[in-house]
């Protein structure tokens, strides 16, 4: 069942390595947009240690621990947490988005796109399949930075049933313009609202764009960040969903033999 909720992201700079200091910043902000009556906080891709390339082995040991603080914050501030961690699992590390849903982990989804410009594909597994979590919010689609650009993903996970797409990414200052651009296309071609959370400041190797987003089945901006550190939030409402989708029925007038 979709609910009428508001939705934040935490958008800062990660800084690689630096476990304590990441941590530190989510839960405080976890906890401001928690006291404005925010449901669900968005994290950026591998918000806690970034991409620490050769240490992820040290640092997804750490994400079982990690998930147990974001489980005692989400019972006790009565929200839903979505962000990417190093997991360690079946002999190789992946880039996963957890689901902790008011105190459990409820999903998880395994990056399938992986990055090979920046070498992803030599420090990480691949994820092999799409996942909707069912939350106590309703249906929601997970996917992270370079599954943006493959529109299959997510609209399979819409035709699964996900009313909000969520996007976790470390996506470059370079090409912000095309995550403004696909946030929009993904919201608007599958009639959903899409949240896209973008870290912002530098490492050694790039600048990050921020231009974090709430975006609404019609396209619409409904919460916007510049390039800073800071949090965002809107309101999301399914009765838009549903008015979208009656005005222009494109998901059920799909013809899927022609697109073979």
């Amino acid at each position: 069942m979709m609910k009428r909720l508001k939705a934040g992201i935490v958008q800062f700079d990660v800084v690689v390595g630096d476990m304590d200091r990441n941590l530190s910043v989510v839960q405080q902000r976890i906890r401001s947009l928690a006291g404005q009556g925010v449901g669900m906080v968005v994290l950026p891709e591998m918000w806690s240690c970034g991409f620490a390339n050769d240490r992820l082995d040290l640092f997804a040991r750490s994400t079982p621990d990690i998930l147990q603080i974001l489980k005692i914050l989400s019972k006790g501030q009565g929200i839903t947490i979505i962000g990417s961690l190093p997991e360690a699992a079946d002999g190789g590390i992946y880039n996963t988005a957890f689901v902790v849903d008011r105190g459990d982990v409820c999903a998880r989804y395994r990056k399938v796109h992986l990055f090979t410009p920046t070498r992803e594909d030599r420090y990480f597994t691949s994820g092999r399949e799409a996942v909707v979590a069912s939350t106590s919010l309703g249906m929601i689609g997970l996917m992270i930075c370079y599954d943006l650009r493959f529109p299959e993903l997510s609209r399979i996970l819409a035709l699964q049933g996900a009313w909000i797409i969520v996007v976790m990414a470390q996506w470059p200052a370079a090409r912000v313009f095309h995550w403004d651009i696909l946030l929009k296309a993904r919201a608007i071609e599958n009639q959903v609202f899409v949240v896209g959370a973008n870290r912002s400041g530098r490492d050694q190797e790039l600048a990050y764009g921020g231009h974090s987003r709430i975006i609404s089945p019609y396209g619409e901006v409904l919460g916007r960040a510049s390039k800073r550190s800071g949090t965002i939030r809107a309101t999301i409402d399914p009765d838009t969903l549903v008015q979208a989708r009656e005005q222009i029925p494109c998901l059920e007038q799909r013809v899927p033999k022609a697109y073979i």
